[in-house]
């Protein structure tokens, strides 16, 4: 009982004792938050070359059935009586980058439409043409899966958008932090408009962003599965009904 009055007059006297009032606390709390420094600038764009000229399919391996240039764009486009035996890419010729920073911007139409940037991949000719296996960049009409890193033909879900993840040598992926609340970091997905996609790749690290966020980040050690470098492609998904994805602005940048 004598400790429990004791910490009440501590405490009396701590409130109106002068220069130890709550709003002096506050004020000296102010006083001390200082200043984190000057922000960082925007990087400037350097370094990258296109790889898709505007005008032509040149450097680019794509079934003329399904893919198509117009207005500057790539266009991969299906209906719902007309639709690829699989999951079908169209493929940049160009080289099998290993670390590389690419941009490029899209536009996918169609609720039920699915599709995806392809990179450190490889071709499945003993499945068929223009078929792929690798990394990517998942783009979905209903923004459930946009920004996650997903491998085609592989590991399947390897980091959920916004996720931090970790892959030991030989086991499953691994949650490790966070990028932000999923449900914010969707808010920032345009449906049926334009968005900016960028995809960094350095060493076992991948980096992936849209419209200027971090949407998913993997560290893989998984030797026997990761790949260090591969083609790219843009995914035209088989599905139930009509979709299209249009690409432009398709830019790399190598190390």
């Amino acid at each position: 009982m004598k400790f429990c009055r004791l910490l009440s007059i501590t405490a009396g006297l701590a409130l109106t004792m002068p220069g130890t009032s709550l709003d002096a606390q506050q004020g000296a709390a102010k006083k001390k938050a200082a200043p984190r420094g000057p922000a960082v600038a925007e990087l400037e764009e350097a370094g990258f070359q296109p790889i898709f000229d505007g005008a032509s399919m040149k450097g680019w391996d794509c079934d003329p059935d399904f893919w198509r240039v117009e207005n500057g764009e790539i266009i991969g486009e299906t209906r719902a009586d007309h639709q690829p035996p699989q999951n079908i890419f169209c493929i940049w010729k160009g080289g099998s980058p290993a670390d590389f920073e690419i941009k490029m911007q899209y536009k996918l139409t169609g609720e039920t439409g699915n599709s995806g940037l392809q990179y450190r991949s490889i071709e499945l000719p003993n499945v068929a043409r223009w078929v792929m296996k690798g990394y990517q960049a998942d783009i979905d009409g209903r923004q459930q899966y946009t920004g996650q890193v997903y491998e085609e033909r592989g590991r399947g879900f390897v980091a959920l958008r916004g996720q931090i993840v970790y892959v030991g040598d030989g086991k499953k992926p691994g949650s490790i932090g966070s990028l932000g609340d999923d449900a914010q970091l969707k808010s920032l997905i345009k449906t049926d408009d334009w968005n900016d996609l960028h995809v960094i790749a350095r060493g076992n690290t991948l980096i992936q962003l849209i419209n200027g966020r971090v949407m998913s980040i993997v560290v893989d050690d998984d030797k026997a599965n990761r790949k260090m470098d591969g083609e790219i492609g843009i995914q035209l998904h088989k599905t139930a009904a009509a979709m299209k994805i249009e690409s432009r602005n398709i830019r790399l940048k190598t190390f």
